[in-house]
């Protein structure tokens, strides 16, 4: 159960409350990441003693969660040039030597993606002050996806909610509050603290596969991080929060009156990175055979000028 009770008024004020603009100047465009340090990096590195990569990305193609909510649809590749043009002689082939080329049609939050700080708007504003009328047609014109692009390298944590509290997954609906967090990191031996990126697994993708569906996974029902959280992600000073969710906290909301109330609060208040659909299933499990929760996260975002989120590969180095 979640501690507090939320409305629109208070979850505004929390906003507030927790608002990161100016803390690392007017021109700031990349928020928390500031709090990833060269020596945050290099402790993130030093976790490296296996020489293991485990890759937390669903695959980008036709079979994932997307049913079109939102606007949203699954990567679609389509073929330039293929082997066969080839066979047939078109285009021509004269030395011997062919090609195949390819393109992806996809929105960039379609699959495992980072929430960009233009994504979000609360009251007209985004990350660090800047008006939503600065997103155009055109893209972000601040906030920006590629102003990222090189800042997503530090010490990883998972907190496996579901393994924790010794279910495969947590029921659509089940917020994750402080005591969850606090709880599963104490069990599992880990803290997190300045500059992590922390990885929550609800087991959300584990039960759509169980069941062998995406349905209701895009926009439905779904476990998350409650509202509470936002104030302890502050305190802690985590530089980036991912979950194997679509939209990172409890669905339905906590609040009648507004929708991702704690979108409002992380994104343009607080001006941390979001990560969603972040497959942790593999990780789940090989953090649980070792024991070793924590490891070098990688997670850099493609570096689309001015896109609002982008889709990636992160990377849990042991």
């Amino acid at each position: 159960m979640t501690t507090q009770s939320w409305t629109l008024a208070r979850v505004m004020e929390e906003g507030r409350r927790l608002r990161n603009w100016g803390r690392w100047g007017a021109d700031d465009q990349i928020g928390t990441l500031n709090l990833i340090t060269p020596e945050k990096i290099k402790e993130g590195a030093a976790l490296v003693r296996q020489g293991r990569i485990i890759s937390c990305a669903l695959p980008y193609d036709a079979k994932g969660p997307q049913t079109g909510s939102g606007r949203r649809f699954n990567p679609m590749l389509r073929m330039m040039l293929t082997g066969t043009d080839f066979q047939a002689g078109t285009p021509e082939n004269p030395y011997g030597l062919g090609f195949a080329d390819d393109m992806i049609i996809m929105p960039l939050q379609a699959g495992t993606q980072w929430d960009g700080f233009g994504h979000c708007f609360a009251d007209g504003k985004m990350y660090n002050d800047r008006d939503m009328h600065l997103v155009t047609s055109q893209g972000a014109q601040v906030n920006g996806i590629e102003q990222v692009a090189d800042k997503v390298a530090t010490r990883g944590v998972l907190l496996d909610i579901a393994r924790f509290k010794g279910v495969p997954w947590l029921e659509p609906g089940t917020p994750v509050t402080i005591a969850d967090l606090e709880a599963c990191a104490t069990a599992v031996g880990v803290e997190v603290g300045r500059g992590d990126a922390l990885l929550v697994r609800t087991g959300h993708m584990a039960m759509c596969r169980a069941r062998g569906s995406w349905e209701g996974y895009a926009g439905g029902d779904a476990p998350g991080l409650c509202l509470e959280t936002g104030a302890w992600l502050h305190a802690r000073e985590v530089a980036a929060v991912a979950t194997d969710t679509w939209g990172m906290e409890v669905r339905p909301n906590e609040t009648p009156d507004t929708y991702q109330p704690l979108h409002r609060i992380l994104i343009p208040n607080m001006g941390l990175l979001v990560g969603e659909i972040f497959d942790l299933d593999r990780l789940a499990e090989d953090c649980a055979a070792d024991g070793v929760y924590e490891f070098f996260f990688v997670a850099p975002p493609l570096p689309f000028t001015g896109a609002v989120g982008s889709p990636l590969n992160a990377y849990a180095i042991k």
